[in-house]
């Protein structure tokens, strides 16, 4: 078996007397999509933290490319080649979609700025938003803010893509525009682990799943197996074994 792009071992943080993570360890391989479960609170999100810089580890180690991540600053995660989506989009509300991409083309990717030119209006054009490219990022409906933070990830040329819930609040159609979008990020190359909530999304796309509950890893395998266990049925879904 090949090494992991991405691992991550006795991973933990507290914030206080709060303990959010208690020793996680995961493997992520080069090409696949690994979708991570769990209910609200269950430190999801943390996970993402740690592995994109926003948080440091309280013990624990990750390691990227095999290389040990330290204590590089989300910026330099992100020039290394870990991009990031948030649950709640935060693009630059007063540039444009366009100047947007630009931004993490130019300093996250590190293109010139003929390059970056190209490579941001190709990546609108296959994120659907060409045709909104002037426009303010602040003015976008929910789906297409939701397609700019992930078109401005992409931007900074990931090897490894980091999605929060980016089905998150989507109607059923949309939520399928969005897993037709993540298919074809995947079959780039592109390395995604996925946060989500919304089961059929994720299945659709998933290799394999993760599922987290107060901070602690209880299951983790094939997509069916996982969902089938009956830990994973009583603490997700409130399925009683």
């Amino acid at each position: 078996m090949p090494d992991p792009i991405l691992s991550g071992r006795g991973l933990s943080k507290s914030y206080g007397a709060l303990r959010v993570l208690r020793e996680v360890d995961f493997d992520v391989f080069s090409g696949e999509v690994l979708g991570v479960l769990g209910p609200n609170g269950a430190g999801k999100t943390t996970l993402f933290n740690l592995i994109s810089g926003d948080a440091a580890p309280d013990a624990g180690a990750l390691a990227f490319g095999g290389e040990e991540l330290r204590s590089e600053a989300p910026h330099e995660r992100c020039r290394r080649g870990i991009g990031r989506t948030y649950q709640i989009p935060k693009p630059y509300g007063a540039m444009s979609a366009f100047e947007n991409l630009l931004v993490a083309a130019m300093f996250g990717a590190r293109l010139s700025t003929r390059e970056a030119y190209e490579h941001s209006n190709a990546i609108l054009e296959d994120c659907g938003l060409a045709d909104k490219a002037n426009w303010s990022a602040g003015k976008l409906t929910l789906l297409d803010r939701k397609r700019l933070e992930l078109a401005r990830a992409l931007a900074s040329n990931p090897k490894v893509l980091l999605l929060d819930e980016i089905a998150g609040g989507l109607t059923e159609e949309e939520s399928r525009l969005l897993v037709d979008l993540v298919r074809q990020i995947r079959g780039r190359g592109v390395t995604i682990i996925w946060i989500e909530h919304v089961l059929n999304a994720i299945l659709a796309v998933a290799d394999r799943i993760l599922v987290l509950n107060f901070g602690e890893k209880i299951a983790e395998g094939a997509p069916q197996a996982v969902l089938a266990d009956s830990e994973v049925r009583r603490v997700y879904m409130g399925v009683e074994a």
